[in-house]
């Protein structure tokens, strides 16, 4: 990766993405672009932002072009709960930029990467140790798409020779951006609900694991892909990568270490723990660890600690 183009770079996965790439790679090396321009974030503030509709193929060749890119990491699209809300839109979001993201890069021979995610398994998926490569047959639109893209950058690959790659990710935690309709939200809501309140209600049923990971992991593991050799890529694309499983009365003890007077009860949603019934309990990593070296740092209590330090750092509770 030498000059780098972000797509949906204002959402929770790609404010981080984007301030850590300028890190690393240089700030005249990275484009953000979004749909929309939000004027106080550094992911428009400290650097190159375009405006960009992720449909508009015309106008993403000439982003391309014009900062001479040659690496494109595809984010843009709804999460699972919004998707479920509109599953229309979902599907003409999440495919329709897909194709037109994964066209570009096979016509600029860019590398490209685009995440999957645990909401590609389906209810009859195993849900302890999920394989690598298992059944896959989910009940969402959002998974549907998810699985979908698996296989469509697998084509772009061996079809037109696309350097593609991806993870499925887990629920990611970050103290940088907020979630945007996902089912793991929960997990987030948490530490900004007991900095501020001491309490939180779970729109998830105690006792439902799913895994997790802290932001930080997960934008080393998109790096650690993207620069791994291909020679050593069985799998290419959707590795399985997670951190940690936890249900929420698991986190809820983690909180309550650091803050004593913390409360959580129970407000169920029931279209999104119908979505997190569907899915793993816990992955089975070991593909993403043999071929490119996946090791997450964070566990659930080392993420508490540093979580609840950022939002307190950033005002969060006062």
């Amino acid at each position: 990766m030498k000059r780098i183009l972000i797509t949906g770079a204002l959402g929770q996965i790609g404010t981080a993405l984007t301030m850590r790439l300028r890190q690393d790679y240089g700030v005249d090396n990275v484009i953000a672009t979004d749909i929309r321009e939000v004027t106080d974030s550094p992911v428009v503030t400290d650097g190159h932002f375009e405006v960009l509709d992720c449909l508009n193929q015309e106008r993403l060749l000439a982003l391309v072009d014009q900062y001479e890119v040659d690496t494109l990491i595809h984010l843009a699209a709804l999460l699972s709960a919004t998707a479920e809300a509109k599953p229309q839109f979902a599907w003409q979001l999440n495919m329709g930029g897909l194709v037109t993201a994964l066209e570009v890069a096979r016509e600029r021979h860019l590398q490209f990467f685009t995440p999957s995610s645990i909401g590609s398994f389906g209810p009859n998926t195993p849900k302890d140790d999920t394989p690598q490569d298992t059944l896959q047959r989910p009940t969402t639109m959002y998974g549907i798409t998810k699985v979908s893209g698996e296989l469509l950058c697998d084509y772009y690959h061996t079809k037109f020779g696309v350097d593609t790659r991806g993870v499925r990710f887990p629920g990611l935690i970050s103290y940088e951006a907020l979630p945007g309709g996902g089912t793991t939200d929960y997990a987030v809501e948490i530490y900004y609900e007991a900095l501020k309140h001491q309490r939180y209600s779970s729109f998830i049923q105690e006792g439902t694991y799913m895994d997790m990971m802290y932001m930080p992991d997960a934008i080393q593991a998109i790096i650690d892909l993207m620069e791994a050799p291909a020679e050593n890529l069985v799998h290419r694309n959707a590795f399985n990568i997670s951190a940690m499983s936890f249900a929420p009365e698991d986190i809820a003890k983690a909180v309550k270490a650091e803050i004593p007077e913390f409360e959580m009860d129970y407000q169920l949603d029931p279209v999104r723990q119908q979505i997190a019934d569907s899915w793993p309990n816990r992955l089975d990593i070991s593909a993403a660890q043999e071929e490119w070296g996946f090791h997450p740092e964070y566990d659930l209590t080392k993420m508490t600690k540093d979580m609840l330090e950022h939002l307190k750092a950033n005002g969060v509770g006062e």
